[in-house]
């Protein structure tokens, strides 16, 4: 029998994001399980190759970044508004797919709900999925869930 106790949902707050939590939500009320919503900062640096300028450019503050994470993180869980189900936020900073993996270790969560924007070809190549290295480092099941071409959770 499967048992869902703990369940993590990593956010960038657009519409797949939502979609996965949709799919949590549903799984916790079935199973009284408790979600964990997380989203990642990331080092905006990786982004900005310094061999462009002169000096490299100011960034704003990580801490910024972090409190407006926690900000919108606060506002979901509080749009939920859904009975019974415990939802927990958290910020991490880092590359998105080793913050979700550590996170998952370290609140021992039963499986990970996550959406894909489903890039293709060189997309895909370039940006990677971060969804696929999930897959393939997480200690526990993954559940992936596209943007809603095809419904399976009944209204």
């Amino acid at each position: 029998m499967i048992d869902l106790h703990r369940l993590l949902v990593p956010t960038d707050f657009g519409k797949s994001s939502d979609n996965a939590l949709t799919y949590a939500i549903a799984f916790a009320q079935k199973f009284g399980a408790e979600v964990w919503l997380l989203h990642v900062v990331q080092d905006l640096s990786l982004f900005i190759p310094e061999a462009v300028f002169i000096t490299p450019p100011p960034a704003p503050p990580v801490e910024q970044f972090i409190a407006a994470a926690r900000t919108a993180l606060e506002r979901v869980v509080a749009r939920l508004n859904v009975d019974g189900v415990s939802v927990h936020s958290e910020v991490g900073v880092g590359p998105p797919y080793d913050e979700i993996v550590r996170v998952a270790r370290e609140k021992a969560i039963d499986l990970i709900v996550m959406g894909t924007h489903g890039h293709t070809g060189l997309a895909h190549v370039l940006l990677g999925s971060v969804a696929e290295k999930v897959v393939r480092r997480a200690p526990c099941p993954v559940l992936t869930v596209r943007h809603p071409e095809h419904e399976f959770v009944h209204p």
